[in-house]
């Protein structure tokens, strides 16, 4: 079994912009296959938003079933990079490289710790696609588990949690997300001429005025209010004479667990409805809102972090929104991984003695899930 920082290594040497597929599942999954795993690998969705590969490996031990969940695909390098996104170096204590935070790491500290640690059934439910739209990723795992008549007892997810040290912070929940596309059309025309013409704009500014004095909730115990945003505006228009014959906007709700997505869109609807009837709204729900209510899974991974580092966590809802969404229809479910300062930044970077205290952690937590 190589050692964590040299898996890390290879899986981001493996290069798995979204979606991910071959060669950075080839280096997990003989890594795991070593450490006594069967492996699952599946391929599943077509363009636009697939294909996206997939995998389950699953190790049999005793009754309770713990599930660790995480993502290969990396966002865009971007660039500025001191050294190649996909070429990992050690510079000091850091080891810098595309995924190493988000969350190739965690992945090579879990599969660590699996092979260290014995007694639980064990599975790694991997996705190529959690930073992309997500339709054919952890989704079609949950099938493809469902399937095979596998439902875990415990899931964890390697997001990168931590806040600034590694042990900080363990998610308990997270915010749903709606996005939504508004079209209001018009006739388009001479400005000279307004009686001949139907200029959407008006109308389109109207609505969002009214879409934006909505207030949906001032927050619980456990979460922050919920909020709509206007992402984007558009006209398109070149011509300074011109009545437009469309007006555009987007808008992206993120959700806590007083809301529904679907009460969302029909709301965001019905506003609209009231100031351009003829418009249309397309509206995409990412995920709901979920909550696991602090218990025995916070507090088994929240006793392990104390264990090994020394800190007590917080529990906490915030952030955005992760695939954990998904699986927390299983089971109870919570994040727990690296510290997030430079996830999705160039220059992404995890420190060595994090990578190493993180599998003592794992390590630790498949040990009280094994006497549990």
């Amino acid at each position: 079994m190589p050692q964590v920082v040299d898996l890390t290594k290879a899986l981001i040497a493996a290069e798995s912009v979204t979606p991910a597929r071959g060669e950075v599942f080839d280096v997990l999954a003989q890594t795991l296959a070593v450490a006594g795993f069967e492996i699952d690998r599946f391929t599943v969705g077509e363009e636009p938003d697939g294909p996206v590969e997939n995998m389950i490996a699953l190790r049999p031990g005793t009754r309770t079933h713990l599930a660790f969940a995480g993502h290969l695909d990396v966002v865009p390098p971007g660039d500025g990079w001191t050294s190649g996104a996909f070429a990992p170096e050690v510079r000091g204590d850091l080891l810098h490289g595309r995924g190493a935070v988000d969350m190739k790491g965690a992945i090579a500290a879990f599969t660590a710790a699996a092979a260290r640690v014995e007694g639980p059934t064990l599975s790694l439910l991997i996705t190529g696609d959690e930073e992309g739209p997500a339709i054919y990723g952890t989704r079609a795992i949950i099938d493809r588990m469902a399937e095979r008549g596998l439902r875990p007892d415990l899931c964890l997810v390697g997001e990168p949690t931590s806040d600034q040290r590694l042990g900080d912070t363990i998610k308990i929940g997270r915010r749903g997300s709606v996005n939504l596309w508004i079209d209001v059309p018009g006739k388009q025309g001479h400005v000279a001429y307004p009686q001949l013409v139907d200029n959407p704009i008006p109308k389109l500014v109207a609505a969002l005025a009214a879409i934006d004095a909505i207030v949906l909730d001032h927050g619980n115990d456990w979460f922050q209010p919920s909020n709509i945003e206007v992402t984007d505006v558009t006209v398109g228009n070149p011509a300074t004479n011109v009545i437009p014959a469309k007006a555009s906007a987007r808008l992206s709700i993120r959700f806590n667990d007083e809301q529904r997505g679907e009460d969302l869109v029909d709301l965001i609807e019905r506003t609209v409805a009231l100031h351009a009837p003829e418009a249309t709204v397309i509206a995409r729900i990412s995920g709901e809102a979920f909550l696991t209510e602090p218990g025995p899974l916070s507090t088994l991974v929240a006793d392990a972090i104390a264990a090994v580092t020394g800190v007590t966590p917080a529990l906490s809802t915030t952030g955005g929104t992760s695939d954990a969404r998904f699986l927390s229809q299983l089971c109870p479910t919570v994040e727990f991984g690296l510290v997030n300062a430079t996830m999705h930044k160039t220059d992404e970077a995890v420190a060595i003695a994090d990578l190493e205290t993180l599998t003592d952690i794992y390590a630790d937590i498949i040990a009280r899930v094994a006497h549990g």
